[in-house]
């Protein structure tokens, strides 16, 4: 089992409002992004301020623990809360999150004793659909945030990453479809149209 961490903290400036909470398909975007993932976990949690209408939706919301250090330190907090040795860290504007794929980064994490297994698409890290174990990434994670680093990968040198780089388990599309992000209402348009076009996605 894992703990699955939904990052939900960004100002959402392009799309204008917060991002978690916008209508896709007739359901907050996060709670998608949640029921697709929940056959994963019996841990499942929200790193995002504490606004009402998500607290509302009924996932446990925790606060970054170091307000204003940027994306690692919502990774500092998820892995602060996750009950579980290995956490899938997921971003909550991420309609096609892949619950088989993380499936298959579990298995590499364990099968390559590694700590962070980062799928990669035309060089473009994905950090935020990726496996984190907790006992070796939380105090590295603690020690970069020390020195003053900020991003997602900056720790990555003081733990064994393995790059993802093609599933063997998915298509080459569905592979790179599981990362799209959204960031304009007009990308929410186009993604909702997706998802009504392929239901099976």
């Amino acid at each position: 089992m894992i703990s699955v961490v939904i990052q939900a903290g960004g100002k959402s400036v392009r799309m204008g409002s917060n991002k978690a909470l916008l209508p896709f398909l007739g359901r907050p975007l996060i709670q998608r992004v949640a029921d697709r993932l929940a056959g994963l976990t019996d841990d499942l949690l929200v790193i995002a301020p504490a606004e009402p209408d998500l607290l509302a939706l009924g996932f446990p919301v925790h606060p970054d623990l170091i307000p204003g250090a940027g994306p690692l330190g919502g990774l500092l907090t998820g892995l602060r809360f996750a009950r579980h040795e290995a956490v899938a860290v997921v971003a909550c504007d991420m309609p096609f999150a892949n619950a088989a794929l993380l499936t298959e980064e579990l298995q590499i994490l364990i099968a390559d004793n590694a700590d962070v297994v980062l799928p990669v698409t035309a060089d473009l890290a994905e950090p935020l659909h990726a496996l984190y174990r907790r006992s070796t990434c939380l105090p590295a994670v603690t020690a970069a945030l020390a020195g003053g680093q900020r991003r997602l990968v900056d720790f990555h040198p003081a733990v064994r990453v393995i790059k993802m780089r093609e599933s063997n388990t998915l298509e080459p599309a569905a592979f790179a479809r599981s990362f799209l992000n959204l960031n304009t209402p007009q990308e929410l348009a186009d993604a909702e149209q997706l998802a009504v076009s392929h239901p099976e996605w």
